[in-house]
């Protein structure tokens, strides 16, 4: 049976749709079939960080009824399959967006992952997002206003019954000034699926217009996406242990 995550955060500026790419190129690498969609219908990005920021059918038509989903799947060049959304400002205000529901429904029909981003924040198409998933994953940065908005996002998920999955720390960096783990896992209670460090490797990919664990596979990013994807999915990988996997054991979030 297929999966549905939503990618989705409490605020903007995180990270959320670098992970939702990456998490996707990361699940195509295992050979797996997974489809990427951007449901983040106001200021979508998947399409631009995948160099496809215009096409002639996207997830904005299949919402106004216009075209189906079959229309609105493209193949990235690194193999991974996307449904970007328009860029259109007169098109984002026809959308429908209660109509994801019904989209995630028929996009289970045609592949075994499909991975939604959500919009940032706790409006309606991010709720909509939600609601059309079966497993939640929140991306969080390890500073206190991110965890507090994170947390909202996580009670509205349950409010929606829906399981959340976990979270998904990005931007990590070794200076001392992060939010202590111990304090962000207090406050979450649910499971850190996954540590990403701070790397300049994410922003070189997103001048490539690829994921980085296609730009850049033996980067400290690459490496931790990759272990989050195989844990999801329930697959081996084993890497040698890089100096940052050894702090974060020793810290107790291995």
């Amino acid at each position: 049976m297929s999966r549905i995550f939503v990618i989705t955060s409490g605020k903007g500026g995180v990270g959320k749709t670098t992970t939702a790419i990456n998490l996707a190129a990361a699940i195509n690498s295992f050979n797996e079939d997974v489809i990427l969609v951007d449901s983040n219908l106001t200021t979508p990005n998947v399409g631009v960080y995948l160099g496809a920021p215009i096409v002639p059918v996207s997830l904005t038509h299949v919402l106004m009824g216009k075209a189906d989903i079959n229309e609105a799947v493209y193949e990235h060049e690194s193999g991974t399959k996307i449904v970007p959304c328009s860029l259109s400002v007169k098109e984002m205000e026809k959308v429908n967006p209660n109509r994801l529901v019904d989209v995630a429904k028929k996009l289970r029909k045609i592949a075994d992952y499909i991975i939604f981003d959500s919009s940032a924040g706790l409006g309606d198409e991010a709720v909509k997002a939600i609601d059309a998933g079966d497993e939640i994953i929140i991306v969080a940065n390890p500073e206190l206003a991110s965890v507090t908005d994170a947390l909202k996002t996580l009670k509205i998920a349950e409010n929606l019954g829906k399981e959340v999955k976990g979270v998904i720390v990005t931007r990590v960096k070794k200076d001392g000034l992060d939010m202590p783990y111990s304090n962000l896992k207090e406050m979450l209670e649910v499971p850190v699926l996954g540590v990403i460090p701070e790397d300049k490797s994410v922003r070189k990919s997103h001048v490539m217009k690829n994921a980085v664990v296609h730009t850049h596979p033996k980067s400290k990013a690459s490496r931790a996406y990759r272990e989050v994807a195989a844990k999801l999915i329930g697959k081996p990988y084993v890497e040698k242990e890089s100096i940052f996997s050894k702090m974060l054991r020793k810290l107790g979030m291995r």
